[in-house]
């Protein structure tokens, strides 16, 4: 009620390009809807990329699948960046009811949901994590379990600003299995990059027990030079 009444006097703006006047509920302008950057339907089971592509970047991970409903550029990026440091927290709804309707038939079932953990300074500083409260609104949508399976080590390097070599270094990612975990496991986070972090998460599953993982993302980075 309170949410309703102060959209009544100061209308929210999209998340994304910051036109105002929306309807209360909405995150994004039609505008932005339109433009989202939609991936084609022929991608690499292995690594979600379009395909043709030389050499899959996924071969040898510890996830046996991915797909992303997006690629990582315009509006998606900025709804990415909104969510993340704008707090523009309803707009997980939205990526959930995206990857709901258009994730490949089959993929989100018979499974378990698992939130990649995000690192615990970043965690602290924003107040919630993005992956998580990307999970917790598909699990809303799709009745999927959601199993906290993983602990990220506060010790262990952030992802965000590094290059892709440095993303890649032995050890920089430190995943550990908590409690029981799933015998198949759907990792949740918003963006798939170079696969580093979604790959430590599913080799720390793999090593407590899980036997099958997929990993979905609502963004995909693409390798402009590649594609």
């Amino acid at each position: 009620m309170l949410t309703q009444l102060v959209a009544l006097v100061v209308p929210p703006c999209c998340a994304a390009c910051r036109a105002p006047g929306l309807p209360a509920g909405e995150a994004l302008c039609p505008a932005c809807r339109r433009a989202l950057p939609w991936m084609p339907a022929d991608t690499c089971e292995r690594c979600a990329l379009p395909q043709p592509h030389a050499r899959c970047p996924a071969d040898g991970a510890a996830f046996s699948r991915a797909w992303a409903a997006m690629a990582y550029e315009g509006v998606a990026r900025d709804a990415i960046r909104a969510l993340k440091f704008a707090r523009a927290r309803p707009l997980a709804d939205v990526m959930a009811a995206q990857i709901a309707a258009c994730a490949p038939t089959g993929l989100l079932r018979e499974g378990a949901l698992v939130a990649v953990p995000a690192h615990p300074r970043r965690r602290r500083a924003r107040g919630f994590d993005p992956a998580e409260l990307l999970a917790r609104a598909l699990a809303r949508r799709t009745g999927v379990a959601i199993v906290p399976a993983l602990r990220r080590d506060a010790a262990a390097a952030r992802q965000l600003g590094a290059s892709r070599a440095q993303r890649r270094e032995p050890g920089r990612l430190r995943f550990s299995a908590r409690g029981s975990v799933p015998h198949r496991a759907i990792l949740v986070d918003d963006v798939h990059t170079t696969g580093a972090t979604l790959d430590a998460c599913a080799t720390a599953l793999r090593r407590a027990g899980t036997q099958s993982i997929v990993a979905i993302t609502w963004a995909r980075t693409l390798d402009k030079g590649r594609h």
